[in-house]
């Protein structure tokens, strides 16, 4: 992990895309070193995001410090790129994932491959099944297996805040039915200080990862366990089989650590990090 630290520091510029400008960080390769490959990290949702950049910094010097480089690229109403989170739309991430990659293009001759991170391992996963790019690779992290159900936790958070301020009324009148139903009708929802737009609620409570079929390129899914010797779970299993069946070429990496796009403190995984770049040092060999 300390050949890391050497890496050269990220270069953070805006790039120009739909309705503005997005921010990205590219971390380059060392000086002088042949790039063997790039990536695009598709970050997660909401909060989630938040907690995971120290990770995602982590696993860019690493990919770096192994001759890859990496474009982390903050989606349309996502940290610093323009406009705000109400008016995203799951169209116009997967156009902000169309643009990193030809940035990367007319820069870098080299395979690109995706990385991406709970719900944005499924957004990487959407946009390769319509993108007609040659994608190199992709990295899964922890993906997000049902959108109903992420969406259904996403909503509760709403509901334990009007708990905890004593606002909350019956399950019937303010439960995530109710929410659904909302969203339904056109209108937005405030959700743990994020705007939910029921476009993009749509688009989620839809997604299943066993239908995101991608036979075109090798999927690495990583996996965080509680503990070694410890299984996937059952609805995990399900959508590995399904994807084999269907001729994916997955392979399958479980690591143990903590949930580190949840904890309550910033928390880290090397495991992770060591796990996932020595795929790609050892493929490119």
């Amino acid at each position: 992990m300390n050949s890391f630290l050497h890496v050269a520091p990220a270069t953070p510029f805006f790039l120009k895309a739909e309705l503005g400008e997005r921010f990205c960080l590219y971390y380059a390769p060392p000086p002088g070193w042949e790039c063997r490959g790039v990536l695009i990290y598709v970050h997660p949702f909401g909060d989630e995001m938040n907690k995971s950049r120290r990770m995602a910094a982590m696993q860019a010097r690493a990919f770096a410090a192994a001759g890859f480089g990496v474009l982390q690229i903050d989606l349309f109403g996502c940290g610093d790129s323009s406009g705000e989170f109400g008016n995203a739309s799951w169209n116009i991430w997967k156009r902000d994932l169309a643009a990193a990659w030809s940035w990367l293009e007319d820069r870098v001759a080299a395979p690109v491959s995706l990385w991406g991170l709970r719900l944005g391992a499924l957004l990487a996963l959407d946009f390769a099944r319509s993108s007609e790019n040659a994608i190199d690779r992709i990295i899964l992290w922890q993906p997000v297996i049902s959108g109903e159900s992420f969406l259904t936790r996403f909503l509760r958070l709403r509901l334990a805040n009007e708990i905890l301020l004593g606002e909350a009324g019956t399950e019937k009148n303010t439960g995530t039915n109710a929410m659904r139903n909302a969203l339904r009708t056109g209108n937005p929802l405030e959700v743990a200080g994020y705007e939910l737009a029921p476009d993009m609620a749509a688009a989620i409570d839809i997604l299943q990862a066993a239908e995101l079929l991608v036979t075109r390129c090798p999927i690495h899914w990583f996996e965080i366990v509680a503990e070694p010797g410890r299984s996937m779970t059952a609805a995990g299993a399900k959508v590995v089989t399904a994807w084999k069946q269907n001729g994916v070429d997955l392979h399958l990496h479980l690591v143990p650590c903590l949930p580190f796009w949840a904890t309550q403190e910033i928390s880290e995984c090397p495991e992770l990090v060591l796990a996932t770049a020595d795929i790609f040092a050892e493929q490119a060999r």
